[in-house]
């Protein structure tokens, strides 16, 4: 063992050197690293310090996964030293047979970065054989006439060992008779030959016992003995001599068994029985045993098994001619076998990763593998291919180790694993090749985006819907795998204000169902615009957005609104005045209604539900207008009642009524007393009614009366003339009075101020007269206020044409036209079926028509309606009239009226006070009984 070290310490050397020269030359250096060890060594003996001579630290060699691979596992690397240890027991005669030089090849693999680097770990040999003869006695015959100096060859010892070790010398038994030569065979090989030195005597001795021993060199020697019994025969002088000392042949590989190889021939000078010989095989290898025959009597060399060029190259026997005197002489027979190119080449993969990026560069090593063919020459070269069709190809590393590297960009969505078959072909004749195949594995990365299979989404939700419902469902494909194609759903922009956008519409992140938080109006919301976003869970995340317009569909939710006529507050209604001269045709108003809803659910229609007079005025069926059917009879009442109902389109139809109240006259005087309800036949329980109504009027006109009897009071304490005003000189009413009848609400035409002097012989209706004017008078205040206003309307006088403002006489050229109506009932040539607008540009055109009648209503400046500027929708639409008033409905307004703008400018220029064609409207004394 000590022996063994020395011999490894130059070794040692020049892998220290190579270590510090290794990061320079890197995988490029094809020197092995070379170990030199004797046999038989123990299991776990450090053969080398293979970290160390790879230039790799000690964390490295975990990290690195240092590694040794071979054919059979006879090293291991410690993976905390990095030092190659042995695995199993190591002999040198049985790994290396009879070559002289035994050297194990391995590769030490790393990765991160992958590399392999050759390691030759030469195996010494010890002397742990002995020589050993074939045979445990050798029986001898020697003729007594054998003469001094002749020689007899004895077996050969076998030893194993190399060099020193193997055989040395041989030792006999002392004896007189017989000495020992040791000579040389052409091959190197040492034999023992007996001489005779002492004539032999039969008849003194006729049997000789001998020892031979034979000795290695080792330190210390080892030998075997063999015995040696020789039998003294009758005198034989002449042994067989072969034709030639050497016979040499050459034989192909693929010679079936029974093939002769050669014939050996000895003769013997001597005549009889001893010139008969014997041939047969020494010093035969036990594997060249089984594999010839010789023929014994004639010579004849023959196979006996199939030959392999890769197992045996050359085989080496000795033949002996024995003749009957035992006699005998030797020959060597020499058969070198020539090789055929009967052995696939084969292939060794040291090195595979498992997974392979798809992102990976070209030029990156993905495999490791070597190639052996058993063959010779060109019949042992080996050439490698793995086809034209796959990303990869094949760079030779060293001699017989290749690496297979990436040529090309990897797609794991196209092709997630490549099946990779190595084919191995030799140059013989013919050729002779292997295939092997291994799958390589593509890892995914996040290089796709989510995929929306529509570029944008629309859906109809109808309204009313219930909250937390599903309304659509959008889905994103992702081609990668993992987090990488899980794909997450959320909403990235929309119209809706970003507050509120929770509480309308939320989206499942995982399903891409999208859900209404809460019931949607499609009179508040028509739609909305959504921007989705498909993200996935790769890092870095991609994503890709896609558009949702929600459209929010129409139902018919919404009854119609009958805007005129309305009722008062108090609940009674208005009524409209109708010159007693009207023909057939003339306008006498309209109802006006509208829907909230769109399209046919707002499409609006009129009907009579119930008539005073059936027959006397006729109803539009899609513009409400009522037109007198004839003219006004002598038997017809002046006081017309109507019930309409205005239905939409929608299913089931939603309606609403409205009361018409229409009087027959030509002043407003003349329409008073008409208001009064006819006298009705008594009911106890009527009249029971009466007197309670009756004791709270005058309830309340007691505590009227001490109210304005106080402020009158705190008045007239007060200097200030300023502070009298109106109370200090006459009974003023004003508009939203407490006291008068409240005409600015729309029983009279205009916003009336009424003034009642005191002096009750001369009532007057001052029209569109300040309070500033009224006469003074102080026993006013102490009067019943309410009995002096009642008195003065009901009370005909003569000269209230002189107190009154002139009042201009209804104009019959209020009413549209058929052909200038607004909206749908009059743009169809007075057709009253006209279809409803279903164009965006008319039902925007509908809906400013309506924005424009409120604003007129706003701002009091129409002349259509009258003295309050409410285009004939009564007076109640005056000041307190906005645009909060009129909803944005699609639906347009039918307002009765003039077709031409009447402003205030036509009344001056003919002299006169503006008459609308709701001017002689008044409200009714008592509520209708129904």
């Amino acid at each position: 063992m000590g022996g063994s070290r020395a011999q490894t310490r130059p070794a040692g050397l020049r892998q220290v050197l190579f270590a510090f020269l290794l990061p320079l030359f890197g995988p490029a250096l094809s020197e092995p690293i070379r170990y030199a060890i004797p046999e038989e060594l123990a299991r776990g003996a450090v053969v080398g310090s293979l970290a160390r001579d790879l230039g790799l630290s000690a964390p490295e060699v975990a990290s690195r996964k240092l590694r040794v691979s071979s054919e059979k596992p006879h090293f291991q690397v410690d993976l905390e030293s990095g030092n190659l240890l042995v695995k199993d027991r190591i002999d040198r005669e049985q790994i290396c047979k009879e070559r002289r030089l035994c050297e194990l090849q391995l590769e030490a693999v790393v990765e991160n970065p992958l590399n392999i680097f050759h390691v030759v770990v030469v195996v010494e040999d010890i002397n742990d054989h002995a020589p050993q003869f074939r045979k445990d006695k050798i029986d001898l015959e020697i003729s007594e006439s054998t003469g001094l100096g002749t020689g007899t060859i004895l077996e050969s010892a076998k030893d194993p060992d190399i060099n020193i070790n193997s055989l040395n010398k041989y030792q006999l038994s002392a004896n007189e008779y017989f000495s020992l030569v040791v000579k040389d065979n052409p091959d190197g090989s040492k034999y023992p030959e007996l001489l005779l030195q002492k004539a032999l005597d039969r008849e003194k001795q006729s049997a000789h016992q001998l020892v031979l021993k034979a000795l290695d060199g080792g330190d210390p020697p080892r030998s075997g003995i063999v015995q040696i019994q020789i039998h003294v025969v009758d005198a034989n002088d002449n042994p067989p001599v072969f034709s030639q000392a050497v016979y040499r042949v050459s034989l192909s590989e693929d010679v079936p068994p029974g093939t002769s190889v050669l014939r050996v021939k000895a003769t013997d000078q001597d005549e009889g029985i001893n010139a008969e010989v014997t041939y047969s095989l020494l010093d035969v290898a036990d594997k060249a045993q089984h594999v010839f025959i010789l023929d014994s009597t004639t010579g004849d060399l023959i196979t006996n098994q199939s030959l392999d060029f890769e197992e045996v190259e050359t085989y080496t026997m000795n033949v002996e001619a024995k003749d009957r005197g035992s006699l005998s002489t030797q020959c060597k027979i020499i058969i070198e076998v020539l090789d055929k190119n009967d052995n696939h080449p084969e292939i060794f993969i040291t090195s595979l990763r498992d997974q392979i990026l798809e992102n990976s560069p070209p030029g990156m090593a993905v495999a490791f593998f070597k190639t052996r063919d058993r063959d010779s020459g060109e019949n042992g070269e080996v050439l490698c291919d793995i086809g034209r069709d796959i990303p990869f190809k094949i760079q030779s590393s060293s001699k017989n180790y290749y690496k297979i590297v990436t040529d090309g960009a990897l797609d794991r969505e196209q092709t997630p694993a490549y099946n990779v078959t190595i084919t191995a072909t030799d140059r013989g004749m013919p050729p002779q090749f292997t295939s092997k195949s291994f799958t390589l594995h593509i890892a995914d990365v996040n290089d796709n985006a989510p995929a929306f299979p529509q570029t944008a989404y629309v859906v109809y939700v109808p309204e009313n819907n219930p909250p937390g419902a599903s309304i659509a469902q959008v889905g994103a494909s992702d081609a990668d795998l993992g987090p990488n194609g899980l794909v997450s759903y959320s909403i990235l922009a929309s119209d809706l204000d970003p507050r509120a956008l929770s509480s309308y519409v939320s989206v499942g992140a995982h399903s891409g169902v999208v859900f209404a938080q809460r019931a949607f109006d499609h009179e508040q919301l028509r739609a909305f615009q959504l921007t989705l976003q498909a993200r996935d869970q790769g890092s870095p995340p991609l994503s890709a957005n896609v558009s949702l317009r929600v459209l929010v569909g129409d139902l018919n939710d919404n009854a119609p609104r009958v805007l005129y006529p309305a009722l008062e507050p108090d609940g009674s209604a208005l009524f409209d005045m109708v010159p007693r001269a009207a023909q057939p045709g003339y306008l006498v108003t309209k109802v006006v209604a509208v829907d909230a809803d769109s399209g046919h659910n707002a499409w609006l229609s009129y009907h009579v539900l119930q008539a005073s007079e059936p027959g006397l005025f006729s109803l539009g069926l899609r513009t409400g207008e009522v037109r007198m059917a004839r003219a006004l009879g002598d038997r017809d009442a002046t006081r017309q009642r109507l019930l309409v109902a205005v239905r939409d389109g929608g299913q089931p139809p939603l309606s609403a009524t409205a009361t018409l109240l229409l009087v027959f006259a030509d002043s407003l005087q003349e329409a008073l007393p008409d208001l009064s309800d006819p006298p009705e036949p008594s009911d106890p329980q009527a009249e029971l009614q009466f007197y309670l109504v009756v004791a709270l009027a005058v309830i309340s006109v007691l505590f009227l009366l001490t109210v304005i009897l106080a402020i009158a009071l705190r008045l007239r304490s007060s200097s200030s003339p300023a502070a009298r005003g109106c109370f200090g000189s006459a009974l003023c009413a004003k508009s939203n009075s407490g006291v008068l009848p409240n005409y600015n609400e729309g029983t009279l035409p205009y916003a009336y101020n009424l003034c009642v002097p005191g002096d009750q012989a001369n009532p007057e209706f001052n029209f569109l007269t300040s309070v500033d004017h009224c006469p003074a008078t102080q026993d006013s205040l102490n009067k019943n206020s309410s009995s002096v206003l009642l008195a003065s309307l009901l009370a005909p006088s003569l000269e209230a044409s002189k107190t009154f403002t002139q009042q201009a006489p209804p104009n019959t050229d209020w009413r549209f036209s058929q052909a200038q109506r607004p909206g749908t009932s009059g743009s169809q040539n007075g057709d009253e079926t006209g279809t409803w607008p279903n164009n965006q540009f008319d039902t925007e055109m509908l809906q400013a028509m309506i924005l424009a009648s409120a604003s007129e209503a706003a701002d009091g400046s129409s002349t259509l309606g009258g003295g309050a500027g409410t285009m004939g929708l009564s007076a109640r639409y005056g000041p307190q009239f906005t645009l909060q008033h009129v909803p944005d409905y699609r639906q347009n307004v039918y307002i009765p009226g003039s077709n031409a703008t009447l402003t205030n400018g036509a009344g001056k220029r003919d002299g006169k006070t503006p008459a609308g064609g709701n001017g002689n409207k008044k409200k009714s004394g008592k509520k209708e009984k129904k």
